[in-house]
């Protein structure tokens, strides 16, 4: 499954991502929106806004932009499970900015902590 991006990062663009997004979760599944995220997540990391993703930089083609999340090395698990999708959210605004799915499976208990490495987000269509 690819990368979805919600509705404000599809109109302001990758920006959003790298000066919103306060928090990345990982999920037991896909969340549909940001009241959902509180159903599936099963830890975050908070990064406060600015910091959970790099400026925009040219994407893997030439008409597609990127942005790469911070890896984490300390996310707090809340709840026991397997977490398959992980959620880019902006806390303070309750918006659900972008979810994919997470490259492997990751078993987590409740109370400890969770890594993951750098990924990237690409939107295709270059905006100058």
């Amino acid at each position: 499954m690819a990368t979805r991006l919600g509705p404000r990062v599809l109109d302001f663009g990758l920006n959003v991502l790298d000066t919103e997004a306060t928090h990345i979760h990982i999920c037991s599944a896909e969340p549909s929106s940001f009241a959902n995220v509180a159903a599936v997540t099963l830890g975050n990391k908070n990064f406060g806004a600015g910091n959970a993703f790099g400026s925009p930089a040219d994407g893997s083609t030439t008409d597609s932009r990127k942005v790469a999340s911070t890896a984490i090395t300390d996310g707090t698990v809340t709840a026991t499970g397997t977490a398959t999708h992980w959620a880019a959210v902006d806390q303070t605004n309750s918006r659900l900015n972008a979810t994919g799915p997470l490259p492997a499976s990751l078993a987590v208990v409740s109370g400890s902590q969770f890594t993951l490495g750098s990924f990237e987000v690409e939107k295709p269509g270059r905006t100058a």
